[in-house]
This record gives structure tokens, sequence and C-alpha cells, in this order.
């Protein structure tokens, strides 16, 4: 299984980025599958998850309304829409597909069997 981020960069405070996790070697449509961000000196936290089969989505409430998570299963991709970008959304963005989770475990990232290898979304200011 291999998950590759990509589509980070660098944006004004304000802007928009879009970030895509293509993912091959499973079903891709059985997995959940979430973006996690950590940024320097914090821990790895939760930002969004989209159900399988392109079902429920879920969102930190720090980016409710400004990020959309979707899903192309016939690409094996799901993709991050950031609008109205802060300087405190700066992390390393990480995609993660897990295929037996629970609604109450979809934002813990111990959870999740795969993950990709981070791409890097800086917001200045």
């Amino acid at each position: 299984v291999q998950l590759q981020a990509s589509g980070g960069g660098l944006a004004q405070a304000g802007g928009s980025l879009r970030v895509s996790c293509a993912a091959s070697g499973l079903t891709f449509s059985n997995y959940t599958v979430a973006w996690f961000r950590q940024a320097p000196g914090k821990e790895r936290e939760f930002v969004a998850a989209i159900k399988r089969n392109g079902g429920a989505t879920y969102y930190a409430d720090s980016v409710k309304g400004r990020f959309t998570i979707s899903r192309d299963n016939a690409k094996s991709t799901v993709f991050l829409q950031m609008n109205s970008l802060r300087p405190e959304d700066t992390a390393v963005y990480y995609c993660a597909a897990d295929r037996d989770l629970i609604t109450s475990s979809i934002s813990i990232f111990g959870q999740y069997d795969y993950w990709g290898q981070g791409t890097q979304v800086t917001v200045s200011s």
C-alpha cells in the first residue's frame, strides 16, 4: 500500500491551496482517508476525514468552513481544498488510510494503518 501526498506549497494568508493523496495497492473505496498535520514543535493533529464509499465527512473545529475534503474513488485520490488560509495552518500535511475505523476513532492518528510521506504547506502573513 502506498499513499502519495502532493500539492503543498506557499500561499499568502487568505489564499487557497489544494493537496492531494493518491493511493495504490488497496481497494480504495473500502478505506476511510484522513488528513493530519504537524507543525514544528507540535503534535500531529487531525484535520479532516472522509468515510469510505464517499460517505460522511469530518473536520477539526479549526478548519471547519474553510477546508473541504473530497474523494474520487475512480482515481483512488482524496483531495483537501484549503481556503481562507491562515499562518497557523502552516504544517506538514499527511494523509492516512484505514479500512475498519469507527466514527469515534476517526480523529485519532494512532488508529490509521497507512500513511503518506507528507507535503509542506506554508502560509505567510
